[in-house]
């Protein structure tokens, strides 16, 4: 592709044919603001926050979309376009709810944030509100029309990314909403709750609901014990939430953090991860060996659990029976964790700390209980989590670092990895190769399954045997994987998926923004902890052993099928 060179604020600029002006600008360390943008994802100059202004063009133009041509010259700080910028910005605030400090994206709030750098002091621009909707129909997820500034990134990500499709604008002009058909509460329509649009969204129009307050009842209620579980990915990434760099850990910060809030124990939901390898490798050898349905799927991403549900209803009998290490925790710890402390299960309270919105609909589910007992009772964000530290005036940084409480706190390298795309395939791969050979792995890191490319497919010598396997994250990626099984062209033994594309390091109730280096910055930090812990294997956590010795007895036993394995519905009527 040739090259072209233009000149942008008097620099001279040579870059590829077809580079925006806003991209052009910033390989010469130029900002130009913008609001509806999202790179790799989104370019349509829809809030018009990015105009320039180009020298023979009669208006300012969207540098978001606009071509770079040969010898243009482009202004972005002229008054035309500042005053244009301003404009824009007044408009969209003019029919802005103005919560700022009630809002749970306040100082974190792209819309705050520009107009704070444009200086905007008032609003001249009285008229007219849009109708407002507010929908709090999902237990994961809230929609507040009134802040919404029709950007639409919440559009693309749910049709191109995910490709579930049930957000999209109606209606035209100034009654544009953007929303569900025929403004259904989003519980009603193939909503996934898998986060990615609050994750998107520069505002708080789509925002996880809010659970905090319902901890703090549990905590102070002098007739709970109440115990927390943290996933894998949260260690990697609640850090930025209070100024650090994506991908510092802060595991140890983080337990005293909890511990310090009122928490009676504080547990990993890693020891969980660990126990769903040793079901769901079983299962596995056992579908391989005795001519069961082929290739089997993860069950750990509820997002994708729903996904299939509403949209490949009859590849439901490929999933793993296995419920996902969240629930798996609440199961254990409301049965052999009670009866060592000599606790009531139903003065119990489980709450989990997930990178996951979807994760608060799975606890809610009616089959995620047993004997009437609730498997999880709360589900907290990471950036719920954050706000819940702070609000107890805990500084988690200056925090001593201390150790999970056991026996639910034991965890392996293996589980670690379950937070990046690829892992929870690695962890069983660790476990299945041993358990069928008897023999150490001759390398413990599966390279060929890690990595940020959407379907990663390996083929792995376990035995006699060529296990086949395929990963894929993203809900776009699991539509392709699905298509090969329904025409037949899935080879696969085993296949990993993950709904948020990352893996859980980006699932929807992380930390804002999470770019694609973002991710790649917090998986390194899982594999990093992975590869400091002494053992790295499931089958090797002395404290899933004791589980199974003194309760469970075995995998896919009775106790354990009634206990850690589920079912799952079809959902495409619905």
């Amino acid at each position: 592709m040739a090259n072209v060179t233009l000149s942008i604020d008097g620099k001279t600029v040579t870059v590829p044919q077809g580079t925006s002006v806003l991209e052009a600008a910033k390989t010469v360390g130029i900002h130009i603001p913008t609001l509806c943008y999202l790179k790799d994802v989104q370019a349509i100059g829809a809030c018009r926050v990015c105009v320039v202004e180009v020298m023979g063009q009669r208006t300012l133009q969207a540098s978001c979309v606009f071509p770079v041509a040969q010898g243009m010259v482009v202004k972005t700080n002229s008054p035309l376009a500042r005053a244009g910028r301003k404009m824009v910005v007044e408009l969209l605030l003019s029919d802005h709810r103005m919560e700022c400090p009630t809002c749970s994206r306040n100082l974190n709030c792209e819309l705050q944030k520009l107009s704070q750098d444009l200086g905007i002091r008032d609003i001249p621009y009285c008229g007219e509100k849009a109708k407002v909707i507010i929908d709090e129909s999902s237990p994961a997820l809230m929609r507040d029309s009134s802040k919404c500034v029709l950007c639409r990134r919440c559009v693309s990500v749910c049709q191109q990314i995910q490709k579930v499709g049930v957000l999209f604008p109606s209606h035209r002009g100034f009654k544009t909403t953007i929303g569900t058909a025929f403004d259904s509460p989003i519980a009603d329509v193939e909503c996934v709750n898998c986060g990615q649009c609050a994750a998107v969204c520069p505002v708080g129009a789509i925002v996880e609901r809010d659970d905090v307050h319902k901890v703090w009842a549990a905590i102070e209620d002098p007739k709970k014990f109440v115990v927390v579980q943290t996933a894998p990915a949260i260690r990697a990434a609640i850090g930025e939430e209070f100024g650090q760099e994506p991908g510092t850990a802060v595991t140890g910060k983080m337990v005293a953090a909890l511990r310090r809030m009122g928490f009676d124990k504080v547990f990993d939901t890693q020891f969980s991860a660990d126990l769903t390898i040793m079901e769901e490798g079983n299962e596995l050898l056992k579908r391989v060996t005795t001519g069961g349905k082929l290739p089997m799927i993860t069950s750990c991403s509820p997002g994708w659990i729903k996904f299939i549900e509403h949209f490949y209803p009859d590849l439901l009998d490929h999933v793993s029976s296995c419920k996902s290490p969240q629930q798996m925790f609440g199961a254990v710890a409301k049965s052999y964790l009670a009866q060592k402390l000599n606790i009531d299960p139903k003065n119990m309270v489980v709450v989990s700390i997930m990178p996951c919105t979807a994760k608060k609909y799975e606890c809610e589910r009616p089959e995620m209980e047993a004997e009437g007992v609730r498997d999880v009772d709360i589900v907290l964000t990471t950036r719920e989590a954050a706000r819940m530290i702070k609000q107890a005036g805990v500084n988690l940084l200056e925090l001593d670092e201390e150790e999970f409480d056991n026996p639910l706190g034991e965890s392996t390298g293996a589980a670690t990895i379950f937070a990046a795309t690829g892992g929870v395939m690695e962890a069983a791969l660790r476990t299945v190769y041993e358990v069928v050979t008897k023999d150490k792995l001759p390398s413990i890191d599966f390279e060929a399954v890690r990595g940020m490319e959407g379907i990663k497919e390996a083929t792995v010598k376990v035995g006699d045997l060529d296990v086949k396997v395929a990963v894929g994250h993203g809900l776009s990626n699991a539509r392709e994987l699905m298509d090969k099984i329904r025409a037949g062209e899935a080879d696969y033994h085993f296949i990993e998926i993950m709904c948020c594309p990352g893996g859980c390091i980006a699932g929807g109730g992380q930390p804002i923004p999470t770019t694609w280096e973002t991710r790649k910055l917090r998986a390194k930090a899982i594999y990093d902890e992975d590869k400091r812990l002494s053992s790295r294997k499931s089958h090797e956590n002395e404290c899933v052993s004791d589980l199974y010795k003194e309760f469970l007895k075995e995998p896919l036993g009775e106790k354990s099928h009634h206990l850690l394995h589920t079912h799952y519905k079809d959902r495409s009527g619905c």
